[in-house]
C-alpha cells in the first residue's frame, strides 16, 4: 500500500479555510481540528496526510516531493519561485502586494535612485525592473512601516489587505503591485506518478471552490 497522499498547509488562516474546503468535500478532518502539537494528521476516508508547515517550507516539501501537494499565499509563490505546478486559484486569502509611502509623498518625483523597504526583495525588484526604475532594495523582517518613518527609505513594497496599519503609520497606497490569495501546488512528479488519484482529489477541490 502506497502512503497517503500528502498535503502540505501553511500554518494558520490558510490551514483553516483549506481544512474548511476539504470538509466541505466530505472528509472527516477531526484529527486536523483537534491537532495539538501534531504536524502531520491523517484525514482518513481521503487516503490522506495533511502536514503543517510555514508558507516557504511548504514550496521546500513540495518541490521536493515529499509533499505530492500544498496550499501556499501568491506572495510566497511570487518571492520564491520553484519547481511546481500551480493548479488552482483556492479563493482565499485573498489580499494584494501594494507600494506604499508617506502620505502626500509624491514617491515618483525626482530623479535619484529611490530606496525600497521589503519583507520581499524579489517582488519589489521585479515590479521595479518592469518600470525600468533603479532602486535600492533594503530586506526587513520586522514591521516594515517603520522604514519611511525613519527615513530608511522613501516607500515599501508589502502585503496589504485593509491598509489600517499603513493609515495608522501615515502611509498611503501608492499603487497596487499584484493580488494575492491562496493557492493549490502539486509536485511535478506525483502528478505522472499518482496521476488518478491526485487528479480525482484536485477535481472535488475545484468542484468544491
Amino acid at each position: 500500500m502506497s502512503r497517503p497522499i500528502r498535503m502540505a498547509l501553511t500554518k494558520g488562516r490558510l490551514e483553516k479555510d483549506t481544512v474548511g474546503l476539504l470538509e466541505k468535500i466530505g472528509f472527516d478532518c477531526t484529527a486536523v481540528r483537534e491537532k495539538g502539537r501534531k504536524l502531520i494528521l491523517p484525514v482518513p476516508d481521503a487516503n490522506l496526510e495533511v502536514v503543517l508547515a510555514k508558507a516557504n517550507d511548504v514550496i521546500t516539501y513540495v518541490e521536493h516531493g515529499v509533499c505530492d501537494m500544498g496550499v501556499v499565499g501568491k506572495d510566497t509563490i511570487m518571492e520564491m519561485g520553484g519547481k511546481f505546478f500551480e493548479l488552482a486559484d483556492l479563493g482565499f486569502g485573498k489580499c494584494k502586494f501594494a507600494l506604499a509611502s508617506k502620505k502626500g509623498w509624491d514617491f515618483y518625483s525626482g530623479y535619484g535612485i529611490k530606496t525600497i523597504a521589503t519583507k520581499y526583495p524579489n517582488v519589489a525588484r521585479k515590479f521595479f525592473e518592469k518600470k525600468g526604475m533603479d532602486t535600492e532594495i533594503i530586506k526587513i523582517e520586522g514591521s516594515v512601516e517603520l522604514a519611511p518613518l525613519l527615513e530608511l527609505a522613501d516607500g515599501i513594497v508589502d502585503i496589504v489587505e485593509t491598509g489600517t496599519t499603513l493609515r495608522e503609520n501615515g502611509l498611503e497606497v501608492i499603487e497596487d503591485v499584484a493580488p494575492i490569495s491562496a493557492r493549490l501546488i502539486v509536485n511535478t512528479v506525483s502528478l505522472k506518478m499518482r496521476q488518478a488519484e491526485l487528479e480525482n482529489l484536485i477535481e472535488k477541490i475545484k468542484n468544491n471552490l
